[in-house]
């Protein structure tokens, strides 16, 4: 029997970053004016070791800032690792930022030629790709318009139609499969299994897990950074449940550097899934001091169980007497589609005075129904003076939630249907 051959070899892998309490400690790290040390060192990936072989398909799972998505940009090339080795043997496309080397001045035809060029390819064979990418895209005479004046689906389609025809050896895929309306999130997934069924490589992250189980033939786990293990899907999606309600014994690394201790203020926010660059602002008349998920069984977590129960905390502090606040939560994705969210008017579940000095915990016990995937949380206090609208103190993407989930429909959220057959 022949030996398997490597596609994808990555070695002793290390992904390190400087993280700087102010700009202002960059600059004199850089210019070499810093009498002390001015950073905190986070590892965004430790010592990954993964083979990929030939015809595999191999899923990547693991909580958000897990280090999934940066290990798939050290191997496209559009990170370089801080230590360790990348061996790639095989031309590439990679699904993670769709679009991404597209010129917006260019028609569709134009941004065709110049992807397949900057993948390597020849005005001939891109000819020759040229229909297939056109009748997959299915955007009809607006390829011969600047890509500027797509809507965001028809820009999606295109994008993804060159990425996924130029017929790699390898295709790497970072949760891009579900874009685009149903229709063609089907053609995405026929086209992805005629690509498994063709004996081509792929690399495949996503927050599904029914389709890291469907689609995969071995999964690897990452946790903070850290390789947990590798195995079948089930193996691994069991061990990943484990991780989320923190039955998981992590590995000891046998480092206790001040590099492993997340004892430091923004590393305790990034692994949180706390954005300390979130925006902010209002009269601050009223404060929201604190704000926290709490899963199902009450720990704090930024990962939640699709199906599941979870809790928005937030806590308040007010200065003033105020008449009526009114606490507010919204969740929006990363693209910054606000998806769904309410307030304590709306609910009719709070519609009194406080008086200054007051703190209030307030507590939105919610059912999780979105979609397996990332998303970004803002949290409002406002209130009605008179008639005059007045925002107290509002955080803008102050939080990203990962969604957990091993069944995805259609859409932003499961309507969670019970079917019935006779």
């Amino acid at each position: 029997m022949a030996e398997k051959k490597i596609a994808i070899q990555v070695e002793k892998l290390n992904k390190r970053y400087k993280l700087y309490e102010k700009p202002s400690d960059r600059m004199k790290e850089a210019l070499g004016l810093a009498r002390k040390k001015k950073f905190t060192e986070h590892y965004a990936l430790r010592d990954v070791d993964m083979s990929i072989y030939e015809g595999e398909c191999v899923g990547i799972i693991g909580t958000n800032g897990s280090g999934k998505s940066t290990i798939l940009k050290i191997i496209t090339g559009v990170l370089n690792p801080t230590s360790g080795n990348v061996t790639v043997n095989g031309r590439i496309s990679a699904l993670l930022e769709l679009g991404a080397g597209f010129n917006m001045e260019y028609n569709g035809i134009e941004n065709i030629y110049l992807n397949g060029t900057m993948i390597g390819f020849s005005k001939e064979e891109i000819d020759a790709k040229m229909q297939d990418i056109l009748d997959f895209a299915d955007i009809g005479e607006y390829v011969y318009q600047p890509v500027k004046t797509y809507s965001s689906g028809m820009f999606v389609r295109l994008a993804f139609a060159v990425a996924i025809n130029i017929e790699p050896e390898i295709l790497i895929v970072d949760e891009a499969l579900s874009v685009g309306d149903v229709f063609f999130q089907a053609k995405c997934y026929h086209k992805f299994e005629e690509f498994k069924k063709a004996g081509k490589t792929i690399l495949f992250v996503s927050h599904d897990l029914s389709s890291i189980s469907k689609y995969c033939d071995r999964v690897v786990l990452l946790n903070q950074g850290v390789k947990l293990g590798e195995g079948s899907p089930k193996e691994m999606i069991d061990a990943y449940k484990q991780v989320l309600v923190g039955q998981y014994v992590v590995p000891d690394t046998n480092e206790q550097d001040e590099t492993n201790l997340l004892d430091d203020q923004e590393l305790q926010q990034k692994a949180a899934g706390e954005n300390p660059e979130l925006l902010e602002y209002g009269t601050k008349q009223a404060e929201i001091t604190e704000f926290f998920i709490t899963d199902e069984r009450g720990v704090r977590s930024s990962a939640v169980l699709k199906g599941t129960e979870f809790d928005i905390h937030m806590k308040v502090k007010f200065y003033e007497a105020l008449p009526a606040p009114i606490f507010a939560f919204s969740f929006k994705d990363v693209k910054g589609t606000e998806i769904t969210g309410t307030n304590t008017m709306v609910e009719k579940a709070f519609l009194e005075s406080v008086s200054a000095g007051e703190e209030k915990e307030i507590v939105f016990h919610q059912n999780m129904s979105l979609q397996g995937g990332e998303y970004l949380l803002s949290l409002g206090l406002t209130g009605y003076e008179g008639d005059i609208f007045k925002v107290y103190h509002r955080l803008y993407d102050v939080y990203n939630i990962t969604v957990i989930s091993d069944k995805n429909t259609v859409g932003f959220y499961d309507m969670d249907s019970k079917i019935t057959i006779r």
